[in-house]
């Protein structure tokens, strides 16, 4: 079996020379870093560092359901921020995807992110 690229239309596409994701012959899927961008209206949804958390939650869950996965699937996670400071912010949304199975993860501050967005979320799921 060959490495898969895996689309789903209900998150945004790629803003550059990269896939959405990549299913690997293992059975691991690697999730591009998701920007907070609604697909259905084509921009980032708001200056709120909490809604912008949940779409990027949004846009893997959508991509982990392409590929036949959930979030319980999900081993590790990386969050880059704009501002560290609203990080309990970010946690506050972050914890109600992740419940029972509660990935890996880290979370950087950096100095901008495309398009002016606040977080991108990044994952691997098996």
């Amino acid at each position: 079996m060959k490495n898969k690229i895996i689309f789903s239309p209900e998150a945004p596409a790629a803003i550059g020379p990269y896939s959405q994701a990549i299913l690997d012959q293992n059975n691991t899927i690697y999730i591009s870093g998701q920007l907070p961008i609604d697909n259905k209206i084509g921009k980032i949804v708001s200056d709120n560092i909490s809604d912008q958390t949940l779409q990027c939650l949004k846009n893997l869950e959508y991509i982990l359901k392409s590929a036949g996965k959930n979030l319980e699937n999900v081993i590790k996670v990386t969050v880059l921020l704009t501002d560290i400071n609203e990080f309990q912010e970010m946690n506050k949304i972050y914890e109600n995807f992740f419940k029972e199975v509660k990935p890996a993860r880290s979370a950087y501050q950096v100095v901008a992110l495309p398009r002016g967005a606040k977080i991108e979320i990044e994952l691997v799921a098996q």
